[in-house]
C-alpha cells in the first residue's frame, strides 16, 4: 500500500516554463500553488506565496534554462521561500539543468559548475531534486539530497515507433552519445551508425570527420540529449547527405537552441527535429519541421510516486509499458 510520508502535495512553478507546469498540475489534478514574482529594476527577485505551504510536500517546477542566470536565481529563492514558509518537504523539479556540461576539470584553472549549483540548490533548502535527461550520468553524484533523474527514451521512441519509418537507421552525433543512441537504436530495432568528431577549441564550434556504420540509402535519425547551436547537428546532416542517406531528421530531448541554431536547423534541411518540451519554444523557433512532444504526463507520474513514497522506478516501467516499448539491456 502507498504511504505518504508528508502532507499534501503542493505545486509550485516558476517563470522558466510556466506552460510545462501548468500540464502537470492539469495531469495532477492539483492547481498552482499561486505566487507573486516581481523583477524590481535592481534585478533583485522577489517572491511572495499566496497561501500557506506549511508541512506540505512541496514541489517546485522550474527548469534553468535562458535566461540561465535568472532563472538559477529564482529557483533558489523560490526554495528558500517555501523552506521559510515551513514547507514539510521540498523537491526541485529541473526538467533542464543549466550548466551542466561543465562537469569536470577538463583543462588548467576552470570550474565546474555544475557542482557548484547542485551545491547552491541543496544549500537553499531543497530536499530533493527531480531531473530529466542529464547531460553525463556523474552529475547525479553532485547532488548531496536525494536525486532522481527520468528519461524522454519512452516519450520519443514511442513517437518514432508509431511512425513506422522503413529502412532507418539511429545515428550518434558523436562517440559520448553511443550509448544512448545504441539503445534507441534497439527499441526501434533499427541500426547504429556514429560521427566521429573532434571539437577544436571551446568555441561551440566542432566538426565531424567520419561516419562509422552503414547509412547510404536509409533515413537517418540523430538521437542526442540536447541541441544547443545546432553546429553538430548542421555538421552531422551535412556528412551524412555526403554519404548517401536518403533523409536526415534529430530527436533530442532538451531543445536549448542558442544563435545561430534556428538559421543552421534551416540550412541543414532537416525532414522533422522532434523535441520535448522541457524547455519552452518560443513562436519564433517553431519551424514547420519541428516537432514538441510533452512530457508533462511522464513527471507528473513520478511526481505522484514521490509523493506516495512508491517507487520511482515502477512508475516510469509502468510508463514505458504504457508506451509499448520493449525491454532494453542497458549494460
Amino acid at each position: 500500500m502507498a504511504v505518504t510520508l508528508y502532507g499534501e502535495m503542493a505545486l509550485i512553478g516558476g517563470t522558466g516554463n510556466p506552460e510545462l507546469a501548468s500540464e502537470i498540475s492539469a495531469h495532477l489534478k492539483t492547481p498552482l500553488v499561486g505566487r507573486e514574482i516581481i523583477d524590481y529594476p535592481n534585478e533583485n527577485i522577489f517572491i511572495r506565496l499566496e497561501r500557506s505551504v506549511r508541512s506540505q510536500d512541496v514541489f517546485i517546477i522550474q527548469p534553468t534554462c535562458s535566461p540561465v542566470n535568472r532563472n538559477i536565481m529564482e529557483l533558489l529563492i523560490m526554495i528558500d521561500t517555501v523552506k521559510r514558509a515551513s514547507a514539510g518537504r521540498i523537491t526541485a523539479v529541473i526538467p533542464y539543468y543549466g550548466y551542466g556540461r561543465t562537469d569536470k576539470k577538463d583543462q588548467p584553472r576552470v570550474p565546474i559548475t555544475a557542482r557548484l549549483i547542485a551545491d547552491m540548490i541543496g544549500t537553499a533548502g531543497a530536499d530533493r531534486v527531480l531531473l530529466i535527461d542529464l547531460h553525463a550520468q556523474q552529475l547525479q553524484g553532485f547532488f548531496s539530497i536525494a536525486v532522481d533523474e527520468i528519461s524522454a527514451f519512452p516519450i520519443l521512441a514511442k513517437y518514432w515507433l508509431e511512425k513506422r519509418l522503413k529502412n532507418a537507421v539511429v545515428v550518434a552525433p558523436d562517440v559520448g552519445a553511443a550509448k544512448r543512441s545504441r539503445n534507441f537504436a534497439e527499441v526501434l530495432d533499427v541500426p547504429l551508425a556514429i560521427i566521429e568528431k573532434r571539437r577544436l577549441s571551446n568555441l561551440p564550434e566542432s566538426k565531424a570527420f567520419n561516419v562509422i556504420g552503414h547509412v547510404k540509402g536509409m533515413h537517418a535519425i540523430i538521437y542526442d540529449d540536447e541541441i544547443d547551436t545546432a553546429g553538430t547537428l548542421m555538421e552531422a546532416a551535412h556528412a551524412l547527405r555526403k554519404r548517401g542517406v536518403l533523409s536526415v531528421s534529430a530527436c533530442v530531448t532538451h531543445a536549448v537552441l542558442s544563435p545561430p541554431a534556428i538559421e543552421r536547423i534551416r540550412k541543414a534541411r532537416l525532414q522533422e527535429l522532434v523535441v520535448t518540451n522541457t524547455i519552452p519554444l518560443k513562436p519564433e523557433k517553431r519551424l514547420p519541421n519541428i516537432k514538441v512532444l510533452t512530457v508533462a504526463g511522464l513527471v507528473g507520474d513520478v511526481i505522484d510516486s514521490i509523493h506516495r513514497g512508491q517507487s520511482v522506478g515502477t512508475a516510469i516501467d509502468k510508463h514505458e509499458e504504457a508506451c509499448g516499448l520493449p525491454a532494453v539491456n542497458d549494460d
